[in-house]
């Protein structure tokens, strides 16, 4: 393995989970426009929406993946981990503290910060399979198809529906949340992620090490502040559309 600096960061990775940021504040922008009913679109069911919302988280968990295969090949310890775990893992308690207050009926108990902090350590744990992790992200992608049909056919698996196993995302009835992220098969996207960034930097580092243009810098910049963005840009765009609406309805 190719030596990896122990406390540098990469602005490609960066600039990536800076896409996904920005286009995740785009599609939430929208959502809030559509729940303030200033534009009407169908968010649950229509597939230009549900296509974008899958293809933001699998890109986020992705990038996830990729930061933890450059953790691992810097030798990072536990400690370190665990510290920026519980950042992760504090903020998902503040968004389902939160969301309970906005959608009493349909908060967020795992969302895609509880997924990341569940598969984090997962991912962690697993980093030693190397290109094994290529099939295993396959599995945990592909489970969840089977999960009606066993369900179907063991008719007693209700339990796995409920609200403290659906996490785990076997489940024949998806729950009414406002967000919901559960470790299959979401689990396969981050496993790939570790798995391809483990493979760049051990054949192709210069690939993950490389500069950026210029006109990207920004999107790395944002990629390094990717949770406080995560945490805030919410509150700030639902919180001006509602001071927006009150101006207008004086």
């Amino acid at each position: 393995m190719p030596a990896v600096p122990t406390s540098r960061r990469f602005d490609r990775i960066d600039a990536l989970r800076g896409a996904a940021i920005v286009w995740m504040t785009v599609f939430h922008f929208c959502y809030d426009l559509n729940h303030f009913r200033w534009i009407r679109e169908n968010f649950l069911h229509d597939p230009f929406w549900t296509r974008q919302r899958t293809a933001i988280v699998s890109l986020f968990l992705f990038c996830a993946g990729l930061g933890q295969a450059v953790a691992w090949c810097q030798g990072q310890g536990w400690p370190r981990f665990w510290r920026r775990w519980a950042q992760v893992a504090g903020c998902a308690l503040l968004v389902t503290l939160g969301s309970r207050f906005m959608f009493p009926t349909s908060y967020i108990y795992f969302g895609v910060l509880h997924g990341i902090a569940v598969m984090l350590v997962i991912v962690r744990l697993t980093g030693r399979w190397g290109p094994w992790l290529w099939p295993a992200g396959l599995v945990a992608i592909l489970l969840p198809l089977a999960a009606m049909p066993v369900h179907v056919h063991f008719g007693n698996l209700h339990l796995l529906n409920e609200r403290w196993l659906n996490w785990i995302g076997f489940v024949s009835l998806k729950p009414v949340t406002q967000d919901y992220v559960p470790v299959l098969p979401w689990l396969g996207v981050m496993w790939w992620g570790m798995a391809a960034g483990q493979w760049l930097l051990r054949h192709r580092p210069a690939f993950v090490q490389g500069t950026i243009p210029r006109a990207f810098a920004p999107l790395a910049w944002l990629g390094r502040w990717s949770l406080t963005w995560y945490m805030l840009h919410q509150p700030i765009m639902m919180g001006a559309l509602m001071l927006l609406g009150m101006a207008l309805h004086r």
